[in-house]
This record gives structure tokens, sequence and C-alpha cells, in this order.
């Protein structure tokens, strides 16, 4: 079954991470992907104030039934990510996160490992919704096994 996914990250500290998820081959078939935004149209978006924002993301949301968080070194302590998180739990999709710490950048290097963002949401979030590290639990392979999986748990 085709899954429609919403990507929740920081954007500035982890693009080019996010984009090597997201482009994965096994993310072409069977998930349609959401929640996505290049830097150009979200400036758009941000300039015309917050409530845009949240009406954009809760609209992101909208017929998707796992969301995907992309958990770089600060992903947690982003409010944006916080909010996508809550709004994904009111809406009962799946969740699951994925550290992509250990992913290179375009200049080879990796990051620090960031923080559980399922913590920060309530402590029991942390042990309800599973997290993967994308290069040591290979992501490539085991991504669409990860959203079905999430999905299922949500009863999606």
């Amino acid at each position: 079954m085709a899954r429609k996914v919403f990507f929740s990250f920081h954007y500035r500290n982890d693009i080019w991470r996010v984009n090597s998820v997201r482009n994965h081959d096994i993310t072409k078939d069977g998930i349609e992907e959401s929640g996505y935004i290049d830097a150009a149209e979200f400036e758009k978006i941000k300039r015309q104030g917050e409530d845009s924002i949240l009406r954009w993301i809760d609209g992101q949301l909208e017929g998707t039934s796992v969301t995907v968080v992309l958990i770089g070194s600060e992903t947690a302590d982003r409010e944006y990510v916080k909010y996508e998180i809550k709004k994904s739990i009111e809406r009962g999709n799946g969740l699951l996160g994925i550290y992509i710490h250990n992913i290179e950048n375009q200049d080879g290097l990796k990051s620090s490992e960031g923080r559980n963002p399922f913590i920060s949401q309530s402590m029991s979030a942390s042990f309800r919704y599973k997290t993967y590290d994308w290069v040591n639990d290979n992501g490539y392979k085991n991504f669409a096994s990860w959203v079905e999986a999430a999905a299922k748990e949500a009863g999606k």
C-alpha cells in the first residue's frame, strides 16, 4: 500500500542530509512525500507570519499516514518540529524518527547526534515511537518497512 509521508526536520542545518534520505530510490516507489518545501518558498510563507507557517504545516499533514522526523543535531529544539510532532499525534499518524547525523554532508563531514525529539513531547512518546539511524540501520534498504510498521502501529 502506498503511504503518504510527512517529513519533519530542521531545514537550515540538515537539508543536505535530508535530501539524501528523501532522494533514495526506495522513496520513489510506494511512498508519496509531503512536508517538503524549498528555501525560497518557505521564505515567502514566513514573510506572511507565524499563522501562515502553521497553516502550511497543517495543510501538508492532510492525507498523510506517517510522519518521519529526520533527527539532526538541533532538531529536537525546533519549534516547528515540535508543532509537527504534536499535530501528527493529534491526527493519529504513525511516527518514527531517523537519526541523520552519520550521513556525510557535501563536504564529507558527519554531524553530532541530536536528542530524541519524542522525549521533548512526552516521556511516554519516547517509548512509543521507534527511532533508527539511517547509516547504521541501513535506511536505504529498510526505510519503506519502517514507514509501513509505523503506519500499522498507528492503525493506518
